[in-house]
């Protein structure tokens, strides 16, 4: 029943800050002598290593005087920390995952926040020779890979890449193996840095390779196959986990991650630099 009249609780607040939304900007106005509060956000590398949320979060402490704590991982240990109640709120990209966290009873609510895609880089080279047989098709380029025994540098640390990663290579019908296949259980940014000393393929979010094109030399190689859509999801943690979980600022997170001027904001993100975005918003 104490779990039943939490979620209630937290719905109630959904709803509440739904309205607010809805009110004039006059009323969202942060009170200047209010004291600063804190929140956790467990999030993936690619949000940290596109720089998207160096662009996004100072607005918010502007505006509400919620400061972030970011904690970038893999997807798999943001929905874990959500799982133990080391964090307010996850902001992951791993969709049939979250969902099962989200029946488990671990979040209150998951809405989709924005999505880019995944690409196959790798040196210029392209001894695989994804550009020329396979440009638009991943299963086909991972076997061009795993045949030629290409040097393929994996996340292997569970996050959303990861997951994707792993699965592509199931629905290939491949298990890989051996010196060409390396494991690094790390960030996309310092997995992108591998692939390019190794000279070798790595599976990627656009946005991550976009933001460090000019300190690595891999090219795109294999891109817009259907099966490398990349969605965002958010998710305030149950405050069941943990009594010192900030469950209402979590959701005035949610909420100004939602609204039409964060999606605006989103899908501005580099344009300037790139001239497109590198997330494209979809909360709406």
């Amino acid at each position: 029943m104490r779990k039943i009249l939490s979620i209630l609780l937290i719905l109630a607040l959904v709803f509440s800050f739904a309205l607010v939304g809805c009110s004039n900007d006059t009323d969202q106005q942060p009170d200047p002598q209010a004291e600063e509060r804190d929140i956790i956000l467990a999030t993936t590398t690619s949000t940290r290593d596109s720089g998207l949320l160096d662009y996004l979060l100072p607005i918010f402490k502007e505006e509400s005087n919620i400061n972030v704590k970011v904690v970038a991982v893999g997807t798999g240990q943001a929905l874990q920390m959500g799982r133990d109640g080391e964090a307010d709120i996850l902001l992951v990209h791993a969709k049939a995952t979250e969902e099962i966290f989200m029946q488990e009873g671990h979040g209150v609510v998951r809405h989709d926040v924005m999505y880019n895609d995944f690409v196959v880089v790798g040196p210029e080279d392209d001894p695989a020779k994804l550009k020329e047989k396979a440009p638009q098709d991943i299963i086909a380029g991972f076997k061009l890979i795993a045949e030629n025994e290409a040097p393929f540098v994996s996340r292997g640390d569970e996050s959303g890449t990861h997951i994707m990663e792993k699965n592509l290579w199931a629905e290939a019908e491949i298990e890989p193996e051996g010196e060409w296949y390396i494991s690094a259980g790390k960030g996309m940014a310092d997995v992108l840095k591998m692939a390019d000393e190794k000279l070798g393929y790595t599976l990627t979010d656009r946005a991550t390779y976009l933001n460090l094109m000019d300190v690595v030399e891999l090219d795109i190689l294999l891109e817009k196959d259907e099966k490398l859509f990349n969605q965002y999801g958010i998710i305030p943690v149950n405050p069941e986990k943990n009594e010192n979980i900030k469950a209402e600022d979590a959701i005035i997170f949610m909420e100004w991650m939602l609204s039409d001027e964060t999606q605006s904001l989103i899908g501005e993100f580099g344009v300037d630099k790139f001239g497109m975005p590198l997330f494209t918003p979809n909360a709406n």
